[in-house]
C-alpha cells in the first residue's frame, strides 16, 4: 500500500492531550513514519516513535528534520498553565511564542504541511458566545496573549498553515492530571474538593473526532485559522458534574463558584464557546460529536450530580468507557 503523501509526520507537544492523542492515534496507522519529540526531562513518556528533543533546541530540531525529513508538522508545543504563565511572562514567551519560531526555523524554506494548535483563550468571553474565526480577539491570559502573537506569526510567515482554535480535549493526559477531566479526577479520587467556574463556558471535544479532522486535514491545503469545538457548550461546573456523577464520586467533593469570587489570580474569561461551522463546511463533513455522547449524562441543574437513581451504576469505569471517548454501547447499567 502507498503512503499518504503528508508522511513522515512530526508531533510536538505529545505531553499534552491532543498531541498524545494524535501520536497514538497515527503511530498506531504509520508506526515508521510517525515521530513525536517530548521534553527531554520528561522521561516517562518512551517508546517507538518518541524522540527526547526539547522544542528550545534549535540545531536538535534542524538534525531531526535533516534525518527524517518531515513532510509535515502537528504544532502542539506550548503551555496552557494559566497561572504559570501569568506569573512568568518570559516562559510564557518561550513555550507558546519562541517555540512556532522554531519550528519555522526547523522548516526553512521546504515544503511541509503545518498544522498548529492555538487555544479559544484567544477571546475574552461575552455574554453569548458563539465565537466566529472573524470576530475580534481580546485575551485577558498572558497564556492567551502569547498564543494569540503565535497566530499572527504564523498568518504572516507560514500562510499556509491551518491554525485550529482548539477548547477543551477530553481525552487522557501523559502525567494523570494535565487534562479537563484528568484533573477533576485528581482531586476527586483523593477525596478533595475540586472547585470549578458557574460562568465560562467551554466547547469540549472528543478527541477521536479531533484525530479525524487532523488526519484530512493533511490531507487537504484548508489554511488560516479555524475553530475546532463540538456542538455541546458546557460550564466547568457542568463538566466536573458530568465527571463527578458518571464516575460515582461523592457529589459534596463539587464546589462551584462565579469567577469573580475566585480571586484575580490567574484571570478568567467567561463564555468562549465557538462556532465550528467554517470547519465543518471546509472539511466537507461533520467530523463531530457532542461531549458527551449520551444525552443522560448531560446536567439539567446544578445539583443534578447528586441523583443517583437506584437502578443506575456510578463508576470509575463509566469515564473511560463513555467520557474519554465515544460509547459504542455504553449503558449507565
Amino acid at each position: 500500500m502507498s503512503l499518504p503523501p503528508f508522511l513522515p509526520l512530526l508531533i510536538t507537544g505529545v505531553t499534552g492531550v491532543p498531541g498524545y492523542s494524535a501520536f497514538q492515534y497515527f503511530h498506531a496507522r504509520y508506526p515508521d513514519h510517525v515521530t513525536a519529540i517530548r521534553p527531554v526531562r520528561y522521561w516517562p513518556l518512551r517508546g517507538k516513535g518518541i524522540v527526547p528533543l526539547d522544542i528550545e533546541d534549535r540545531q536538535g530540531l534542524a538534525a531531526l528534520m535533516k534525518q527524517k525529513q518531515f513532510k509535515s508538522v502537528l504544532n502542539g508545543a506550548g503551555s496552557c498553565a494559566l497561572k504559570s504563565c501569568e506569573m512568568n511572562s518570559v516562559l510564557a514567551y518561550r513555550v507558546n511564542v519562541q517555540s512556532v519560531l522554531n519550528v519555522l526555523e526547523m522548516i526553512g524554506d521546504r515544503d511541509v504541511r503545518l498544522i498548529h494548535l492555538s487555544t479559544d483563550l484567544v477571546f475574552p468571553g461575552k455574554v453569548e458566545g458563539f465565537y466566529k474565526e472573524e470576530d475580534a480577539i481580546a485575551p485577558v491570559t498572558m497564556y492567551g496573549k502569547t498564543m494569540a502573537i503565535a497566530e499572527e506569526i504564523l498568518m504572516l510567515r507560514y500562510s499556509s498553515a491551518a491554525i485550529f482554535r482548539i477548547s477543551l480535549p477530553m481525552g487522557v493526559s501523559v502525567n494523570g492530571h494535565a487534562g479537563a477531566i484528568d484533573w477533576i479526577l485528581s482531586r476527586f479520587k483523593k477525596n478533595n474538593p475540586a472547585t470549578l467556574y458557574f460562568d465560562e463556558l467551554r466547547s469540549p471535544f472528543y478527541c477521536e473526532d479531533f484525530n479525524e479532522v487532523i488526519a484530512r486535514t493533511l490531507g487537504n491545503n484548508i489554511r488560516g485559522i479555524y475553530h475546532l469545538g463540538s456542538h455541546r457548550h458546557l460550564s466547568l461546573y457542568q463538566i466536573g458534574q458530568i465527571v463527578n456523577k458518571v464516575g460515582g464520586y461523592a457529589p459534596h467533593l463539587l464546589k462551584g463558584c462565579m469567577r469573580k469570587e475566585a480571586g484575580p489570580m490567574p484571570p478568567r474569561a467567561g463564555n468562549v464557546t465557538m462556532n465550528n461551522q467554517k470547519l465543518i463546511q471546509a472539511l466537507g463533513i461533520d467530523p463531530f460529536r457532542k461531549w458527551p455522547y449520551l444525552d443522560d449524562h448531560v446536567p439539567d441543574g446544578n445539583d443534578w450530580h447528586h441523583d443517583r437513581p437506584d437502578h443506575m451504576v456510578f463508576h470509575p469505569e463509566q469515564i473511560h468507557k463513555c467520557l474519554y471517548r465515544i460509547p459504542m454501547a455504553c449503558t449507565w447499567s
